[in-house]
C-alpha cells in the first residue's frame, strides 16, 4: 500500500530549511502540491518560507509564471512547529546534515508520526539509503530523492532504490518528481549513486595528467572546454565545487567500491586540500581569484615566430590527417626524406611507443589528436628529445586552420582522448553493474553535470572501438589497472553492437 502520487492535494513535508530543503519546498508548491517545512532551529522554517515566497514572486515579476499562480503557490506553503505536524503528509523528504546517526533518528521520529502509506525519502548525496532504512520498521516505503543545488534550476532528481524499496514507492516518486518539474532517473543504492559516481573520471584523470607533467591545469581545461564542448574544465570544476568537498567524496566513492583503481584520485588532490587551496571559496585553488571572485586565468603559451612546415611524411595512413594537411597546404611525401617532419594521428598510443613500433625517427615525429578534432583547439605532442623547431613548425602550420594549438608532453591518448575514454568507460561500467539504465546514465550526467554527451553517448561519439583501443593502450603502456576496460564496452566494441545494447 502506498500513496496516490497523482492526488491533487498531495502534501510534502520537508525536514531541514537549508538551501536544499527550501528548494525542494519551492518546486513542490510551484508543482501544485502543498509543502510544510520543519527545522529544529528556531525561526529557520519561517525564514525559509519568506525566502521561497520572494523567489516565487520574483519569477512572476520576470514573467516565468503568472501572478495568480505565484500567489497560489505561496498559499500552499506552511511551517511545521513540530514533526507531529507531518501526520497528514503523503511524502516526507529529509534534507539535513550528512550524518547517518542523526538521519536514522529523524527517520524513526517521522515514522512514528506519519500514516502507514506515507513515503519517507532522503535527499542524501552520500549515505546508503539501505543504511538509513535499517533503523525503521516499514522499509519498503523508504527511498532516496536526491536533488541538485540549486534545486529550482537543476532539473535532475535521482530516485534511489534501497534494498527493500518497493516498486510502488519508486514509481510514486518518479511521478511526484515530474510534478515538481524535475526529470527523474531511477538509481541503484550504491556509493555516489549516479551523478557523484559518474563524475569521478573527469576530474581524477585530469589530476593524473597534470601530476604526470603532461600539461598544466589551465591547458587541460582549455582542451576540454574548447575542443570537447564541456562547460568547464576539470580544474575549474573542482575549484567551483570546493576541493574540501570533492576530495572527500572521491575517497568515499573509491573506498565504497573497495578501491577500484578506476575511481582513484591522486595525491595532488589531497595536497591542495591540506594546503587550504579549496577553490573559489578561498580565492585560491588550482587557479587564483581576484577580489570579486573572478578567475585569474593564465594565458596559453604564445606561438613561436617560426615558418610553417611545407612538407611532411605520414607515419601511417590517416584520411583525417591527410585532409588537414591538404587544407593547410602541406605536401604529403610518399617516402621519408630523412629531414621533413613525420606526422601521426595515434589513438591511445604515445609518440614513444609509435616510434618504436614503426621504427621512426622520434626527433622528427609529431602527433596530432585528430580523434578530438582540430578546428577550435588542436593538441599536439612529441616524444622526449624531439626537435623543438620541428614541433614549432608543425604548430605554425596547424594554426592556419585552428583557433588554438596546445603542445603537451608525450602521453598515451594525449589529453582529451584519455579523459573522454575514462568518462565513457565509467559510464559503461555503471551500466554493467546496473547503477541505472544506459539511457538514464546519459540523461543523469547531462542534466546533473552539464556534460555535452552522456558517458555512453560519448563512447558512441568517439567510436566504441576507438574508446576500447585508447583504454587498452593506456593499460599496456602504463601497466595500470586504472585503465581496465569495462566488459560492457569491450563486448559491444568487439561485437560491433550499439553501445546502449542491453544484455
Amino acid at each position: 500500500m502506498t500513496i496516490d502520487p497523482n492526488k491533487p492535494s498531495l502534501k510534502v513535508g520537508i525536514v531541514g530549511a537549508g538551501a536544499m530543503g527550501r528548494g525542494i519546498a519551492q518546486v513542490s508548491v510551484t508543482g501544485g502540491m502543498n509543502a510544510i517545512i520543519f527545522d529544529a532551529a528556531d525561526g529557520a522554517a519561517a525564514a525559509a518560507t519568506d525566502y521561497i515566497a520572494s523567489m516565487v514572486n520574483r519569477a512572476a515579476e520576470k514573467g516565468r509564471m503568472s501572478a495568480e499562480d505565484a500567489s497560489a503557490a505561496i498559499s500552499r506553503l506552511s511551517v511545521a512547529k513540530t514533526l507531529d505536524d507531518f501526520a497528514d503528509c503523503d511524502l516526507v523528504v529529509e534534507a539535513i546534515v550528512e550524518n547517518i546517526d542523526i538521519k536514522q533518528k529523524v527517520f524513526q521520529q517521522i515514522e512514528a508520526v506519519v500514516r502507514e502509506d506515507t513515503i519517507i525519502a532522503s535527499n542524501t548525496s552520500s549515505i546508503r539509503i539501505s543504511s538509513i532504512a535499517s533503523a525503521v520498521q516499514r522499509r519498503h516505503r523508504i527511498a532516496g530523492l536526491h536533488f541538485f543545488n540549486p534545486v529550482p534550476l537543476m532539473k535532475l532528481v535521482e530516485v534511489i532504490n534501497g534494498t527493500d524499496t518497493s516498486a510502488e514507492t519508486t514509481k510514486a516518486l518518479e511521478i511526484i518528481g515530474k510534478r515538481m518539474g524535475r526529470v527523474p532517473v531511477v538509481v541503484k543504492d550504491a556509493p555516489g549513486f549516479l551523478v557523484n559516481l559518474g563524475g569521478r573520471a573527469y576530474t581524477t584523470e585530469g589530476l593524473r595528467i597534470v601530476s604526470e607533467g603532461i600539461a598544466e591545469p589551465h591547458e587541460v581545461d582549455a582542451i576540454m572546454r574548447d575542443a570537447c564542448g564541456f562547460r568547464m574544465g576539470p580544474f575549474e570544476l573542482m575549484d567551483l565545487t570546493g576541493i574540501d568537498v570533492n576530495f572527500p567524496v572521491s575517497q568515499i566513492i573509491y573506498n565504497g567500491y573497495f578501491q577500484d583503481k578506476r575511481l582513484s584520485t591522486y595525491p595532488l588532490h589531497e595536497s591542495m586540500m591540506e594546503a587550504g587551496r579549496l577553490g573559489r571559496k578561498t580565492k585560491a585553488g588550482f587557479y587564483d581569484y581576484d577580489a570579486d571572485g573572478n578567475i585569474i586565468r593564465p594565458e596559453l603559451s604564445k606561438p613561436e615566430a617560426v615558418a610553417p612546415i611545407k612538407s611532411a611524411y605520414l607515419a601511417e595512413p590517416n584520411s583525417d590527417l591527410e585532409a588537414l594537411l591538404r587544407d593547410i597546404g602541406v605536401t604529403i611525401l610518399s617516402t621519408d626524406d630523412g629531414t621533413s617532419p613525420i606526422l601521426a594521428a595515434p589513438v591511445g598510443e604515445d609518440c614513444t611507443a609509435l616510434a618504436i613500433r614503426l621504427r621512426l625517427d622520434a626527433k622528427r615525429l609529431v602527433a596530432i589528436d585528430m580523434l578530438t578534432g582540430t578546428h577550435t583547439h588542436t593538441t599536439v605532442m612529441a616524444a622526449p628529445g624531439a626537435d623543438d623547431a620541428v614541433v614549432a613548425g608543425v604548430m605554425a602550420a596547424i594554426r592556419q586552420n585552428s583557433a588554438s594549438v596546445t603542445r603537451v608532453k608525450d602521453s598515451p591518448g594525449f589529453v582529451a582522448q584519455r579523459i573522454r575514454a575514462m568518462v565513457a568507460n565509467l559510464g559503461c561500467e555503471m551500466a554493467q553493474i546496473q547503477v541505472a539504465t544506459p539511457e538514464d546514465i546519459d540523461k543523469g550526467m547531462k542534466l546533473g553535470l552539464n556534460y555535452p554527451h552522456g558517458p555512453l553517448e560519448l563512447a558512441d561519439f568517439m567510436g566504441a572501438k576507438n574508446t576500447l583501443q585508447i583504454l587498452e593502450s593506456l593499460q599496456e603502456i602504463t601497466g595500470e589497472e586504472r585503465y581496465r576496460p569495462s566488459q560492457w564496452l569491450r563486448r559491444r566494441a568487439l561485437l560491433d553492437l550499439p553501445i546502449h545494447t542491453a544484455d
